[in-house]
Formats: structure tokens, C-alpha cells, sequence
């Protein structure tokens, strides 16, 4: 891998990180067009630490909303009678719905890194969770803020996000589409989901780091394609949260269906091949 590569691959990491289309099933896409072997640990190591700059960019943006969680929570744990407030409750939010993801991804590994690095499932997903985003925006009641949330909302979302080690699903939207599915509206339903992300991304990289340093990437590639990840991550997350707040997300889902019917005709003509 070039820097070149690292700069494009970096860049599609970053913005579709947290836009509803699959960062995975695009990067799949995109180092395949690259001549790169999709199937390659090291290749999947790479794409999953450079999600960590998209994930440094999220902190970066939320710092705020970070710090008074954390500091909510810690202070829940020291003392009983902040436990009822909304800061601590959230804190336990993001820890309880960020296990299922981590549990599912260790255990399943192999065929995480394996057989579902196929494109045609990257299509099949692409396509198929679309349905799912149409649905959701379609009968979601969008009638709860992010400060109404539940401790069930947290897990179901948690739950749905293992969906998105499919490459094609993707992650955020799996989890906007399940807090959609609960009846919170798109704003608490997107900021709940990159909050959920942030354990689970950052885990993921570190994980996957010495698969990415062991192989053939290199360093330099690594920190270029993070580096290029947070820039444009940053300003992605920044228009989504724009977006959702009047706009429904069935947009995405036109594109993915797009996106993914393409990726099935090429495969079916030979014109690229799965992995």
C-alpha cells in the first residue's frame, strides 16, 4: 500500500464513517478498485485502525457532551444521590449498549475477517438493510429526545449495532435505524449512535493494530490514512447532524440501493471479483 492509497482509503473512511452507507462495505469497495486484497489481514487491520481517526474526530466534536457524561457518571458512582441524574444514566447507556458489539466481534472474528469480506455480501447488505432504513423512518414515531432515552433503547440499539459487522450494513445505520424503530427522533437516534460507536471503534482499531503493523501496510500509511480519516470525519459528523435534523434518511437508502445493484452487475459480468 502507497501513500496514495492510504490518502483515498483514509478519505473514504472518513466520509462514510457515520454516514448511514457502510464505511466497511465502501473501503471493501475502494481497496479492491485499488488492486488491494480485500481479504488480507492486514488489509482489514488497516481499515480498522484508521477508524480511529474518524472516532478522534467524533471526541473531538462531542468533547463537550463527552466530558459532562464521564463526569456525570464518575460522579453517580461516588455519590447515590446523583444516580437519578441524566448525565449518569447516559454514561451506563453507552457502556451497557457498546458490550454486545465487542462480545460478537471477538467471537466472530474469523468470519468477520473471513468469508464476509466478500463483495457480494457487501452488495447483499448494502441493498437488503435498506429496506430496513425505509421502514424505520416510515413508521418511527420520532416523538422522544436524546434526555428521554431508556436503558432499553440502549441495548436494543447496542444489539442492532452487531448487524453492522456485516460489511454493508453499517453501523450507524443500524443503530440510527433501531433508535428510529424505539421512537426517538433522528437528531437523539444519530447522537446516541455515535456515542455507541466510540468504544467500539476505538476497540476495533487497537485490536486490529498489529495486524496492520505485522503485514505489509507500513507506519507511514497507517498515519496518513488516520490523519485524513479525522479531517474528513470531522466535517462529516458536523453536515450529518445538520442533515438529520430536517431531512429523512431514505436518501441513503436510494444510494445504497444504487450503490449495491451495480456492485451485483459488475460481480455478475466478471468485471471485478469478490475478493
Amino acid at each position: 500500500m502507497n501513500i496514495w492509497d492510504s490518502i483515498v482509503l483514509g478519505t473514504v473512511e472518513g466520509l462514510t464513517e457515520f454516514l448511514p452507507v457502510s464505511s466497511t462495505g465502501h473501503l471493501a469497495i475502494a481497496a479492491k478498485l485499488l488492486g488491494l486484497r480485500i481479504d488480507d489481514p492486514s488489509v482489514t487491520g488497516y481499515t480498522a485502525v484508521i477508524q480511529i481517526g474518524a472516532i478522534a474526530a467524533v471526541v473531538l466534536f462531542f468533547r463537550g457532551d463527552i466530558r459532562r457524561i464521564l463526569g456525570g457518571w464518575f460522579s453517580g458512582l461516588a455519590h447515590r444521590e446523583r444516580r437519578t441524574e441524566f448525565d449518569f444514566r447516559m454514561g451506563w447507556y453507552v457502556v451497557v449498549g457498546s458490550l454486545p458489539i465487542g462480545i460478537v466481534g471477538f467471537v466472530a472474528k474469523g468470519m468477520i475477517s473471513g468469508p464476509l469480506r466478500s463483495l457480494w455480501w457487501v452488495a447483499g447488505a448494502l441493498i437488503a438493510w435498506s429496506a430496513v432504513m425505509v421502514l424505520a423512518e416510515r413508521i418511527s414515531t420520532k416523538a422522544r429526545p436524546l434526555t428521554r432515552i431508556t436503558m432499553a433503547d440502549a441495548v436494543v440499539m447496542g444489539l442492532v449495532q452487531c448487524l453492522a459487522l456485516i460489511p454493508g450494513v453499517s453501523r450507524s445505520g443500524a443503530t440510527i435505524s433501531a433508535g428510529l424503530l424505539r421512537g426517538l427522533d433522528r437528531v437523539a437516534a444519530t447522537r446516541i449512535a455515535f456515542l455507541l460507536g466510540i468504544p467500539a471503534l476505538v476497540g476495533a482499531g487497537l485490536y486490529e493494530l498489529k495486524d496492520a503493523l505485522h503485514g505489509s501496510i507500513g507506519v507511514a500509511p497507517l498515519v496518513v490514512g488516520t490523519v485524513v480519516s479525522f479531517v474528513v470525519a470531522y466535517a462529516s459528523v458536523a453536515w450529518l447532524l445538520r442533515f438529520v435534523a430536517k431531512h429523512s434518511i431514505e436518501v441513503f437508502a436510494v444510494y445504497r440501493v444504487l450503490l449495491g445493484t451495480v456492485l451485483v452487475v459488475l460481480l455478475a459480468v466478471g468485471a471485478i471479483t469478490a475478493t
